[in-house]
């Protein structure tokens, strides 16, 4: 059983720092991609950023691109999320993604999600 268990979040005031961090359980090989989303209250899941697995190339959302940095671990099976420079509009709760097939790693079809961890940015 796929599971991913997402941790970090948490309370920082703006211009701050949080490193979030998720790791995949029970199938690792042949990953393809593992992204970042982030919902905020009443609007949709948004795509934050995406690391292609084999090759580790990476993508952003125009709103965190210089702020975000996303890397992955292999040995660990594990993605992080460093996020700098925290604005209040960065607050939301953070779902990692995790998708053994091709796809478009902007978008939400990914195989599995973890259950989410909340980010609150204070003014």
């Amino acid at each position: 059983q796929v599971q991913l268990v997402e941790s970090g979040g948490g309370l920082v005031q703006a211009g701050g720092s949080l490193r979030l961090s998720c790791a995949v359980s029970g199938r690792t090989f042949s990953l393809y991609a593992m992204g970042w989303f982030r919902q905020a209250p009443g609007k949709e899941r948004d795509f934050v950023a995406a690391i292609r697995w084999s090759g580790g190339r990476t993508y952003y959302a125009d709103s965190v691109k210089g702020r975000f940095t996303i890397s992955g671990d292999n040995a660990k099976n594990t993605v992080y999320l460093q996020m700098n420079s925290l604005k209040p509009e960065d607050t939301a709760v953070y779902y990692c993604a995790a998708a053994w097939r091709t796809l478009v790693v902007t978008t939400k079809e990914y195989d599995y999600w973890g259950q989410g961890t909340q980010v609150t940015v204070s003014s």
